[in-house]
């Protein structure tokens, strides 16, 4: 152990050329790659972000191939993409359902090739407490939000793996880092997701096949409809187009881990290192809120 703390200490010279390597980074533009001809894969397709990612890659001539369980939805996304001057095709498919999203790759490998880029959007939510959260809802929570990711990974990174070249994007949340009440299971299922993409990206690495990218967006409230009537004193809830802007900048630029507001870092950090009484507090001024059915009654209610 303590020729581990020295081994440690003879590393501080490095960790201090490395923060000011990333320092002098953060003032220099990053190239964006191209993705042009590249087939992108985006489940939840048919409307909000998945939607909005779905025309930002068509306008850059990738060729998209949408996911979704609401037919209509996926195939307005569709034709909008098409009239951005993008191939699109869509399929109908429930991420739920694990044998459903592997015959559905089946189907996209024969009918339009081996995707590249996989963005891994769907998600549902529930605003109730534990107990008004029924157990089928707890169950598809972690089917959609972070089961769906390992099957449709399974699917189709070996191909990416081949060419070493592709990207995985986890479309997780700020609930994937800090928790909130009457959100048990959607934080929950949010920080797996985020241990998913840390996992995979490490895995990678391990395996050598460094040319394919991992990145995780992790925003806060955004305006979708899906969480009612949400605040905080953070800031506004945020718009779809901001959110996607930030998630394609992150995409085209390698990043891993793409907070927004980028503020949410500095939280993650704070709650690893303050006491747990001052969080308390803080938690308190920060003041999330949103309609939430709460099924818990206490004794005299």
């Amino acid at each position: 152990m303590i020729k581990f703390v020295l081994d440690c200490l003879l590393l501080l010279p490095l960790l201090l050329v490395f923060i000011l390597e990333s320092l002098l980074k953060s003032f220099i533009p990053k190239k964006r790659k191209s993705v042009t001809g590249e087939i992108v894969l985006i489940t939840g397709a048919g409307h909000g972000i998945g939607r909005l990612t779905a025309y930002e890659f068509a306008k850059l001539k990738s060729k998209l191939v949408l996911w979704d369980i609401n037919k209509h939805g996926i195939e307005e996304t569709a034709a909008e993409c098409r009239k951005l001057g993008a191939q699109a095709h869509a399929f109908v498919v429930d991420c739920s359902n694990r044998e459903d999203i592997y015959s559905s790759a089946k189907k996209v490998k024969t009918e339009v090739g081996d995707v590249s880029i996989l963005v891994n959007n769907a998600g549902v939510v529930y605003t109730s407490d534990l107990f008004a959260t029924q157990d089928p809802q707890i169950e598809k929570t972690f089917e959609v939000n972070v089961l769906a990711h390992f099957w449709t990974t399974k699917a189709f990174l070996p191909a990416m793996m081949r060419n070493n070249h592709g990207h995985i994007v986890t479309v997780a949340s700020a609930a994937g880092h800090t928790t909130v009440p009457f959100l048990m299971a959607y934080c929950s299922s949010k920080f797996a997701a985020v241990g998913f993409h840390r996992a995979l990206t490490e895995e990678l690495v391990a395996l050598g096949r460094t040319g394919v990218k991992t990145s995780c967006l992790c925003p806060n409230f955004i305006n979708t409809g899906f969480i009612k009537n949400p605040s905080t004193s953070l800031g506004p809830t945020l718009e779809p187009e901001e959110v996607v802007s930030k998630l394609m900048k992150g995409v085209l630029t390698n990043q891993k881990m793409i907070f927004v507001p980028s503020s949410i870092s500095a939280m993650t950090v704070v709650e690893r290192i303050f006491p747990e009484r001052f969080l308390a507090v803080l938690k308190r001024k920060i003041n999330v809120r949103f309609d939430a059915v709460i099924g818990y009654k206490s004794k005299g209610e």
